[in-house]
This record gives structure tokens, C-alpha cells and sequence, in this order.
């Protein structure tokens, strides 16, 4: 049963405490990650727990689990700093329309038991009817981003191309246009893209994580290198970089950068890193990661090993006792770089049906040259 405590809030009464500035109130977003950055209430929080967590809630959740890595707000909830606490879904109209298990009431539950001085709300008619009454508080809905290039342009011809050995005498579909925006600080592309500074300075890219053990990184006195030797075939162990490369991703956005990952094509192994930097820091699982940078780069096909070492990271990042807190022991193994991933040493030829999900069918790479 759900405390009566918690009060009804219309569209109007949060559009009130939001004009109220900062501090008034915490908005918890409790819709799937896909939504939440395809648009959301400006400065909410997006509340996500993953199938597992809420099938074993039954022992209670924290607040880390709510709201991991934010120390403070959480410290500020449990000090009752906040005005109001306001809990949102996509459209339910009443706390009673609400599944039992759905990541809402066990967040409604978590904030009772460890926010007591919170005044806690929940918005009726959810995101949808609060993004129609009040659009100019909520974010643009979001498309992918990234840089347009004629179909012709071809790597012997662009400007400011560097002579990596890459060219053509067409372009290939995975170097045509430039990287594409998975998150602000994050980009995705191919090893054509990484030689073009003029697209990497256009978009503001600082530091390149070169997925390969051949493409060479072009300007090595301009922008920071990480390197990750993968081959992209059924032998290659992947997972161990993973967490390299997260950190990586994580100091150059803390310091204001932006990193563009690449390997040859952009399809395989780079998009597999930047799958499990969606994975572990925001905890969502690799179907709902693969379909938020498939929207962005519709190209992308990590190889089946690959994603059968991304299926592993899941259950490790996603466990019940994992929080993804920095210090947590869980996450501590992760951060060592321990790999407990079994590589399936097996070929795999498997037709692509783009309809449907990406665990229904693990797609085979695009096969391209082996060399940069």
C-alpha cells in the first residue's frame, strides 16, 4: 500500500516549484534511460533499476541506488533540504496506475524509508502531460547529432585529411557523414573520421580512443590517445579494456573534453566500447544502450563474442549489490580490470533482421580490410 503521505501534484504546481530556482524541489525521473535523453524535465534526475534490482527489492533499496555518484543531494534528502521530492512516469494519471514493481513505487518506497523529511509528490499525468503543458521546461527531444558531409567526399579529396592509407576511390557507408553525438562528451565514427581534423576540431574533440591495433592516431600533438590493440574477431577479449577506457572517457569529460571513439569501420569494436561506458554509468541493460546508439549510428554490429562479453558486463554492472559508487567493493573488481568474461571461441554467420531486438539476433560484423 502506498502512504497516503504522498501528495498529487498537477502540472501547474510543479511548473510552481521549478520557477521556485534551485533547491526548491528534486524532480526523479522514473522512465527508461531511451526516454529520459530523448527529452526530460530540465535539471531532473533520471531513477533507473534494472529488472534484477527490482526483482530482489524486497530486502529494500538505498538511495546510491537511486541516485549514485551524487553524494550530496542524497546527504541534502536525508536532512530534508529540499522543499519537495517529485516522482514522475510517463503518463499515469494516479499513484494506483502504477505497476507494483515498477521502478516509481520502489522509488517512492526507498525515499519514505530514508528521506523522512522530504514532502513527497507524484506528478500526475507523468512526463507526457507535463511536457504538453509546460514544453519550455523540458528539453528539446533529442536527434542524433553529428556532422553532414556530401556522399562524393572521399578521403583523398577531403580538406584537412591526413595520409593514413585509408583512401578509396569511393566512400564506404560507414565513413560517410562525420561522428555522431552519443552523449555531449562522447562520439563514435570510423578511422576515416579520425584522420579528418577538421571534423574533430569542428565538433570539439579533445582525446580519441583508437579501438585498433593498426589505424594510427594522426595528431598525437594536438589531442590526448588512448589505445585499445583489439583485432575485431571471435578470439579477441574485449572486456578487458572496458573499464580503462570508461575511466578514460570519465577524466577527459570531468575536465571538460570530449572524446571520439573509433576503430576502422565504427561498427564493431568501438561501438562495443561505448556500449559498456552506457552500461556502467548510467546501469542499463545492453538492449536498451544497443537501441540508444543504434538511433545515433544505425550501422553499428559488435561481433557475437563481443556481445557476449557486453551480456557479462551486464550481470556484473547491473547485480543487486553492485552500486555504482566508485569505492564499492563490486565496482572495485570491475576498476581492477579482473575480466571473468568466457570469449565464445566459435565462428558465427547469423542474417540481420533489422526489426528486431539486438539479443534476438547477434549481427556479424561488417567485414572490411584489415588494415588502416
Amino acid at each position: 500500500m502506498v502512504n497516503m503521505e504522498v501528495c498529487a501534484l498537477d502540472c501547474e504546481g510543479l511548473r510552481g516549484l521549478l520557477l521556485l530556482g534551485e533547491g526548491s524541489c528534486l524532480v526523479l525521473d522514473c522512465r527508461s534511460f531511451f526516454a529520459f535523453n530523448a527529452s526530460h524535465i530540465a535539471g531532473s534526475r533520471n531513477v533507473r533499476l534494472s529488472t534484477i534490482v527490482r526483482r530482489r527489492a524486497k530486502g529494500g533499496l538505498g538511495l546510491e541506488h537511486l541516485l549514485p555518484n551524487e553524494e550530496e543531494l542524497r546527504a541534502g534528502l536525508r536532512q530534508g533540504l529540499l522543499r519537495a521530492v517529485v516522482l514522475l512516469d510517463e503518463r499515469s494519471p494516479d499513484l494506483g496506475a502504477a505497476k507494483r514493481d515498477s521502478t516509481l513505487l520502489l522509488a517512492l518506497h526507498t525515499l519514505r524509508r530514508e528521506a523522512r523529511h522530504a514532502r513527497l509528490c507524484f506528478l500526475q499525468g507523468g512526463y507526457e502531460a507535463f511536457s504538453s503543458a509546460c514544453p519550455e521546461l523540458c528539453t528539446k527531444p533529442s536527434a542524433p547529432k553529428g556532422l553532414t558531409l556530401p556522399l562524393s567526399t572521399t578521403a583523398n579529396s577531403a580538406p584537412g585529411s591526413a595520409d593514413s592509407g585509408c583512401s578509396s576511390c569511393g566512400t564506404p557507408l560507414y565513413d560517410q557523414g562525420g561522428p555522431v553525438e552519443i552523449l555531449p562528451f562522447l562520439y563514435l565514427g570510423s578511422a576515416y573520421h579520425a584522420s579528418r581534423k577538421d571534423m574533430l576540431d569542428a565538433l570539439g574533440i579533445t582525446a580519441l580512443i583508437n579501438v585498433s591495433a593498426n589505424c594510427p592516431n594522426h595528431f598525437e600533438g594536438h589531442y590526448q590517445y588512448k589505445s585499445i590493440p583489439v583485432e575485431d574477431n571471435h578470439k579477441a577479449d574485449i572486456s578487458c579494456w572496458f573499464n580503462e577506457a570508461i575511466d578514460f572517457i570519465d577524466s577527459v569529460k570531468s575536465d571538460g573534453g570530449r572524446v571520439f571513439v573509433h576503430c576502422q569501420a565504427g561498427i564493431s569494436r568501438s561501438a562495443t566500447i561505448c556500449l559498456a561506458y552506457l552500461m556502467r554509468t548510467n546501469r542499463v541493460k545492453l538492449d536498451e544502450a544497443f537501441e540508444f546508439v543504434k538511433q545515433r549510428r544505425s550501422i553499428i554490429s559488435p561481433n557475437f563474442s563481443f556481445m557476449g562479453q557486453l551480456l557479462q558486463f551486464e550481470s556484473q554492472v547491473l547485480a543487486p549489490n553492485c552500486s555504482a559508487e566508485a569505492g564499492s567493493p563490486a565496482m572495485s573488481a570491475l576498476d581492477r580490470g579482473a575480466s571473468t568474461t568466457t570469449v565464445f571461441n566459435f565462428p558465427v554467420s547469423i542474417p540481420v533482421h533489422t526489426s528486431t531486438s539486438a539479443l534476438s539476433y547477434l549481427q556479424s560484423p561488417i567485414t572490411t580490410s584489415p588494415s588502416c
